[in-house]
C-alpha cells in the first residue's frame, strides 16, 4: 500500500532526489506555494539513492532552480482539476517554466541529462491484440477515440479504456475494429482524461492527455513504425475541431476545481470553542475551571496541555523546520507500523496519539466511536 512520490531538487549544479511513500496525492498541494515553499517540503522528505519506475512511483516533481524549469505529474481527479492546477502553478511560480511530465519518470531522467530509459527495461512497453472495440455507453468516458474514414468523414467513440496511450499499444489493427464498431455513445457530460484521432490516409496519430503517457516519445512505438505522431500535451482543442457536430466535447467550469486547490488537505481545522472541564462540565470565556486549570482545544482531544506548535494533521509539519520534522518522521513511522494512511490520520501531539491508537485498535469492531475510545484512554484531568 502507498502513494509514492519522488522528488528531485536541482541546485548549484547539484541535484538531490527525495521520496515519500504517501505524498503522491498531494503533490500539486505541495507545489502551490511556490518554489521556495515546495523545496522546504520536499527536502524535509527522506533522501534517497535511488529512482522510482514508472509502475512505483504515481507522483513525482523535479524543482531545477540554476535553469528556473519546474517538472511534475500527479493524477487529478478530472480534466477540470488538471486544467486549474497548472493555471494555479501559472501564477504561484512566476518566471518559471512550468510543464507536465507527460512521460512520466522518463521526463524527469531527460531533464538530467540521463535518458528516458533510465527506469525502464528494455521491451518495457507492452503490446496486445485486441480482441474487439466496444464504445461506452457512459457519458464520462476516459478517453475520446476518433477516426478519419476514407470519404472523409470522421466518426468518433467514447472509450473506457484506462489510459489514452493503450490504443496505441493495441496496434494499427484497432482502426479496423473501429470501422466495425456502432458508435453508441450518447453526449458527453464530462471532459475526458485524453484522447486520441487516427488518420490511415495521412499515417498520422494525434493524442492528448491530462495524465501520463509513458513512452509517448519513444516514437514510434512497436508496431506503429512509418506512421507519425502529432502529440498535443493537454491541448484537447485539435481533436474537438475534428470532432463531428453531434459528438462535441463539454467545456465544464473550472470553479468548483479551483476550490478544491483552496480547501487542500494542508488546510488547517476551524478554531473551536474552549471544551468543556470533563471534571466539572464547565467552560468559561476565559479557558479556565474552577478548579484554576486551563483549558484549550488541546486539552479537550489529548487530556493534556503542552506548549510548543500543535501539530493539526500529519503532513502540516513537514514543512515546519526542524522540530516540524521529527515530529512528522515520528508520526510517519508509527503510521507505517500500523499500516495507516497519515492523510486519514489527525495528530494533535505525538504521545497522545500513540496511546490513543493503541487502544483503539482491538475495539474497533466493537461499535464503539472513536470519540469515546479517545475520551477513555485519555488522562483525567482538567
Amino acid at each position: 500500500m502507498g502513494a509514492r512520490a519522488q522528488y528531485v531538487v536541482v541546485a548549484n549544479g547539484a541535484w538531490q532526489r527525495y521520496y515519500s511513500h504517501w505524498a503522491a496525492e498531494r503533490v500539486v498541494d505541495d507545489l502551490l506555494p511556490g518554489p521556495a515553499a515546495a523545496t522546504r517540503c520536499f527536502r524535509a522528505n527522506r533522501e534517497i539513492d535511488e529512482w522510482l519506475d514508472d509502475v512505483w512511483c504515481e507522483g513525482a516533481a523535479l524543482v531545477d532552480h540554476d535553469r528556473r524549469i519546474l517538472l511534475w505529474f500527479a493524477f487529478a481527479d478530472s480534466w477540470a482539476d488538471h486544467i486549474a492546477a497548472r493555471a494555479v502553478l501559472a501564477l504561484t511560480w512566476p518566471g518559471w517554466d512550468v510543464r507536465f511530465a507527460h512521460d512520466g519518470m522518463g521526463d524527469l531522467t531527460h531533464h538530467l541529462g540521463l535518458g528516458r530509459s533510465l527506469t525502464r527495461a528494455p521491451g518495457w512497453f507492452e503490446t496486445f491484440e485486441p480482441s474487439g472495440f466496444a464504445a461506452t455507453e457512459s457519458t464520462e468516458p476516459s478517453s475520446v477515440v476518433s477516426l478519419r474514414l476514407p470519404d472523409g468523414s470522421v466518426r468518433a467513440w467514447g472509450s473506457d479504456w484506462e489510459q489514452p496511450i493503450d490504443h496505441l499499444a493495441a496496434g494499427p489493427g484497432l482502426i479496423d475494429l473501429l470501422v466495425a464498431s456502432p458508435s453508441t455513445t450518447p453526449a458527453l457530460t464530462d471532459m475526458p482524461y485524453g484522447g486520441v484521432h487516427f488518420d490511415p490516409q495521412a499515417r498520422t496519430v494525434s493524442l492528448w492527455a491530462v495524465q501520463t503517457v509513458a513512452g509517448i516519445h519513444d516514437w514510434p512505438l512497436p508496431r506503429w513504425e512509418n506512421w507519425s505522431l502529432d502529440f498535443r500535451g493537454d491541448d484537447h482543442t485539435q481533436q474537438t475541431r475534428l470532432l463531428p457536430t453531434d459528438f462535441p466535447l463539454p467545456q465544464p467550469p473550472l470553479t468548483a476545481a479551483l476550490r478544491r486547490l483552496g480547501d487542500g488537505p494542508a488546510t488547517p481545522p476551524p478554531r473551536q470553542r474552549p471544551a468543556p472541564c470533563r471534571r466539572h462540565g464547565c467552560a468559561q470565556s476565559g479557558g479556565h475551571c474552577p478548579c484554576g486549570q486551563p483549558r484549550s482545544a488541546d486539552t479537550a482531544r489529548t487530556g493534556r496541555s503542552h506548549s510548543g506548535r500543535t501539530v493539526r494533521r500529519a503532513y502540516g509539519a513537514r514543512c515546519a523546520g526542524r522540530n516540524g520534522l521529527t515530529t512528522y518522521m515520528v508520526q510517519g513511522w508509527y503510521c507505517a507500523l500500523l499500516g495507516l494512511n497519515p492523510h486519514d490520520v489527525t495528530f494533535y501531539s505525538v504521545l497522545p496519539v500513540l496511546r490513543t491508537r493503541r487502544r483503539r485498535l482491538p475495539e474497533r469492531g466493537a461499535g464503539r466511536s472513536w470519540r469515546a475510545v479517545s475520551r477513555r484512554s485519555s488522562p483525567r484531568r482538567c
